[in-house]
């Protein structure tokens, strides 16, 4: 049994990537890897991270367009330029940005 790894990062937070020049904010997390295999090969031997770590699906953002990204914990940085995230989606589940990060809506919380 291998122990799990508590997230770093949390529903809501800004975060940017590490190598790639993107952004988002983070909507849900998975413990550990939960993608197919077919994706996780699809990445370059060379960045391809482990599976044995948090990854985050995101809301995410590029010079030219919005789109939903899975990232491992390993490639995530924060994000603190205090800019929106403009993904369209962002909206209907979250509040913000306050502070420097979103809320979920009263009606998302559990």
């Amino acid at each position: 049994m291998t122990a799990m790894q508590t997230a770093r990062f949390y529903i809501g937070q800004i975060v940017r990537h590490r190598l790639f020049p993107f952004r988002g904010v983070i909507f849900d997390v998975d413990p550990e890897f939960d993608n197919t295999e077919e994706w996780y090969q699809s990445i370059p031997e060379d960045v391809r991270p482990r599976k044995d770590q948090p990854f985050y699906h995101l809301f995410a953002e590029n010079s030219e367009t919005e789109y939903i990204a899975y990232v491992s914990e390993q490639n995530l940085l924060p994000d603190d330029s205090g800019a929106p995230i403009r993904h369209p989606q962002v909206g209907d589940l979250f509040d913000g940005p306050i502070e420097g990060s979103y809320r979920l809506k009263i009606e998302h919380r559990n």
